[in-house]
C-alpha cells in the first residue's frame, strides 16, 4: 500500500482547520494567517498576550510592526490552546539560551514543539510532536538578492551553484538558499551561534528541498528533512523538522 501524500503534494492546497487538531507523531503541521486582521480581532488578539508580550511591543516604533507583532503573538497563542486544548491566554511561553521561544510547562513541551516566521503580511506556524521543528518565510525581492550577501552568508557549494545558475532563477534559488537555511538553524534552536555556512541546501528551483551536508563531530544531513512551502508568488518558504515529513497545511482562520 502507499503512503499517504500529504497536502503540499496534493497541489499544496491549504485546508480549513479541524477545531481541535490532533497531531501525529510522523507529522507536520503548518498553518498560515494574514497578519492583517479587522479590529475587533486585533482586540480579541491583545488581550491574550502576556505582559511580557505587551511589554515587547510597546517597544516597537512602528505601529504597522507593532500590529503585526500582535497578530503573530495572538495568532501562535489561538493555535496553541488548540492543539493544547486550553484558552489561548493559559499558554505559558519559555525560551531556550539561544532566545527560541517554546512552552513553558515541560510535558506540555516535550508533546508539542512549534516554531513561527513572518513577512510582510503572512505569518507561518509550524508545529510537531516530540521532535524540533523549525519555519521561515521571506518576501521575494530582487534587490535584496546580490552575490555579495550570498559571498558572505552562504557555503562555498551554494555560492557555486547559485553562480552556475542562469541569471533568471537566480532571485528564486537565493531565496531558495536562505530560507531552508533559516528554517534549519531555528529548527537546531542554536540561534546565529550556527553560522549558515557550517551547511549545504538545495537551492536550484525546482530541486527538491534537502539539507545536503553538515560540517562538524557529528553527522547531521541524515536526521533531518527540509520541505518548501508554497505560500504565494511573492513569498518563499521552507520547514525543517526532525525526521522524516508528512506536511498538513492548515490556513487560519
Amino acid at each position: 500500500m502507499n503512503a499517504p501524500r500529504d497536502d503540499m503534494e496534493r497541489g499544496g492546497r491549504w485546508l480549513t482547520p479541524p477545531r481541535s487538531p490532533r497531531l501525529s507523531a510522523d507529522e507536520v503541521h503548518v498553518w498560515r494567517a494574514s497578519l492583517m486582521r479587522r479590529e475587533e480581532e486585533m482586540m480579541t488578539l491583545l488581550r491574550s498576550l502576556s505582559e511580557d508580550e505587551l511589554r515587547r511591543a510597546d517597544r516597537f516604533r512602528f505601529p504597522r510592526d507593532q500590529a503585526r507583532f500582535i497578530a503573530a503573538r495572538g495568532v501562535l497563542r489561538e493555535i496553541l490552546g488548540r492543539y493544547l486544548r486550553t484558552s489561548p491566554e493559559r499558554v505559558r511561553f519559555g525560551y531556550n539560551a539561544y532566545g527560541k521561544p517554546e512552552l513553558l510547562d515541560a510535558e506540555e513541551r516535550e508533546r508539542l514543539r512549534f516554531n513561527l516566521s513572518h513577512a510582510g503580511s503572512v505569518a507561518l506556524f509550524a508545529f510537531a510532536s516530540g521532535r524540533e521543528v523549525g519555519v521561515d518565510v521571506e518576501t521575494l525581492r530582487d534587490d535584496a538578492a546580490c552575490a555579495e550577501v550570498a559571498a558572505e552568508f552562504f557555503s562555498r557549494r551554494e555560492v557555486e551553484t547559485l553562480r552556475a545558475l542562469p541569471a533568471h532563477a537566480r532571485t528564486r534559488a537565493f531565496y531558495n538558499c536562505w530560507t531552508r537555511k533559516e528554517a534549519y538553524i531555528k529548527a537546531r534552536g542554536m540561534g546565529l551561534s550556527l553560522p549558515l555556512d557550517c551547511f549545504d541546501v538545495s537551492l536550484a528551483p525546482g530541486e527538491p528541498a534537502a539539507l545536503l551536508a553538515t560540517r562538524g563531530t557529528e553527522p547531521e544531513a541524515a536526521r533531518w528533512s527540509l520541505r518548501e512551502i508554497d505560500v504565494e508568488t511573492t513569498y518563499v518558504a521552507a520547514v525543517a523538522v526532525e525526521g522524516g515529513v508528512r506536511l498538513r497545511c492548515w490556513l487560519w482562520p
